[in-house]
């Protein structure tokens, strides 16, 4: 997911795209400690999913506090 997609949806579709993304590192994390974690790239894309919606949610809410 890029941040364009990211800019088109609405601050409600980006908090439920959040706590997707932080159940899925949540599994991810617990898959890691149990040795059944096999795509280990994708905790790093996880995680930078959710700096990415968290940047894109700040962005909208100064936005809106400026206007």
């Amino acid at each position: 997911m890029n941040a364009d997609e990211l800019r088109n949806k609405t601050p409600d579709e980006l908090r439920d795209q959040l706590l997707s993304l932080k159940k899925e590192a949540f599994n991810l994390r617990f898959q890691k400690a149990t040795n059944q974690l096999e795509n280990t790239a994708r905790m790093r894309t996880v995680r930078r999913d959710v700096a990415r919606v968290k940047t894109i949610l700040n962005q909208k809410a100064a936005e809106a506090a400026a206007n």
